[in-house]
């Protein structure tokens, strides 16, 4: 969606986007990328989709919502007819479909859900200090990759969305009484391709109208 698995081919880098979303659960491509893309323009607030609604922000009832806003009828349709045609007719053991298929897939949307949305989102003194909107965690590597591919570092994701996920612990983000500046750095050439400066917003729960 942002574009960096093959940036110097679009129609490429579509194609395997919209490969690896129906074969994760036939997630609609233009539906996600017009949600995350709304996710980026209005973090925290009623247009975002990943975010709460002010009232149900338990992390169960979050997540449930987080849900509601990418699931469709149709696509627990289409997962009910693949599950069944593997099973039935293909001869797919039950079993298998579960442990393999159904279990992960639904243990990937919560790690997800929690490692990618409810920590870096959640409501902190420091979330909304900025016009981000996010906390990142600083993890030790291997546990930041393991939990949820470095996006963790969801201050930097926001700020350079089109960095690859493999790529998140390069950027560098200070601060100083007016602004943020994040500054991303290639690991082979060690020159700087963009920095970002951003006023520190202040927000509170009435400008975020949820």
């Amino acid at each position: 969606m942002h574009g960096s698995v093959a940036p110097s081919h679009p129609r490429l880098n579509r194609l395997l986007g919209e490969l690896c979303l129906f074969c994760y659960g036939l997630i609609p491509y233009d539906k996600l990328y017009e949600s995350h893309a709304h996710h980026h323009q209005f973090p925290a607030s009623h247009r975002d989709p990943d975010f709460h609604n002010g009232r149900d922000t338990h992390p169960i009832l979050w997540y449930f919502r987080f849900m509601r806003s990418y699931w469709t009828l149709r696509q627990t349709i289409g997962i009910i007819v693949i599950y069944n045609g593997l099973h039935r007719v293909v001869g797919v053991p039950e079993a298998n479909l579960l442990v393999f298929w159904a279990i992960p897939s639904l243990l990937s949307s919560v790690q997800l859900f929690y490692f990618g949305t409810y920590l870096v989102h959640r409501e902190l003194p420091d979330t909304f200090s900025t016009s981000l909107c996010a906390i990142s965690l600083y993890w030790p590597e291997l546990l930041s990759l393991i939990t949820c591919y470095h996006f963790g570092y969801h201050r930097e994701h926001h700020a350079f969305p089109e960095v690859p996920w493999w790529q998140l612990p390069q950027v560098e983000l200070t601060s100083c009484p007016q602004t943020i500046t994040a500054k991303y750095t290639t690991t082979k050439m060690g020159k700087t391709l963009a920095a970002i400066k951003r006023p520190l917003v202040q927000r509170d729960r009435t400008r975020l109208n949820t």
